[in-house]
């Protein structure tokens, strides 16, 4: 006897964090995808490094999550497997266009993207789907999918810079695989990309990240 694999379409709820206050004083919004094993309450805390008056930090909560090790203690998230990754990614969609409507639509305010490894993934397919009105982009030790294609990112303005990340001892990042993602990043973004390498292994680099975007001017 043969089994069937079959589907079934139901609403959902997911949390997201958020950080500091959006009033008159907030010059941008930030959206943040977290990486592999994290939880957006915490993830959000290397944000703290931007002045808080003139950002608003929103991490919205990869929905998959599970237990980190054997004792059954420490809970992480992940946004997507090799397992029907078309399809969940059009839940991660959804769920990212939701918030986006919640937090972002009619804001007259900067809107900066932020993703960090797996979370890069994640923000570049949101982009390249929807089109958002990114001011900035930043793309921080993560892989950027191989489908995209530089026709989906012509709707940013030339002057819209793409910050490239990476740990020059970064466990994941092999020479060849670095050489690969500078080679997507160029293809898609062009003259808009920047790279910045910096000492380090995998992990977020917060006051690498404001310098970044307060000499850019936002």
């Amino acid at each position: 006897m043969t089994s069937i694999e079959k589907q079934v379409t139901y609403q959902t709820t997911n949390s997201y964090s958020s950080l500091n206050k959006l009033t008159s004083k907030t010059k941008n919004i930030w959206i943040c995808c977290h990486g592999l094993g994290y939880l957006s309450r915490y993830f959000i805390q290397y944000f703290k490094a931007l002045d808080e008056d003139e950002n608003y930090i929103i991490a919205p909560q990869a929905q998959a999550k599970y237990y980190q090790s054997s004792n059954f203690k420490h809970v992480g998230a992940s946004w997507l497997t090799k397992e029907d990754t078309a399809l969940e990614m059009q839940n991660v969609l959804k769920y990212l266009d939701a918030v986006f409507a919640e937090e972002v639509a009619g804001k007259d305010k900067n809107l900066i993207l932020f993703g960090y490894s797996q979370g890069v993934s994640i923000i570049t397919r949101w982009m390249a789907a929807k089109q958002l009105p990114a001011k900035a982009l930043i793309l921080h030790s993560g892989s950027i999918p191989p489908e995209l294609q530089a026709e989906q990112f012509d709707y940013l303005a030339p002057e819209t810079p793409v910050f490239l990340l990476y740990g020059n001892k970064d466990q994941y990042i092999t020479e060849e695989k670095l050489a690969v993602q500078k080679q997507i990043a160029t293809r898609l973004f062009g003259n808009r990309l920047q790279l910045h390498p910096f000492k380090g292994k995998h992990e977020v680099k917060p006051q690498l990240v404001a310098d970044i975007i307060n000499k850019a001017g936002f």
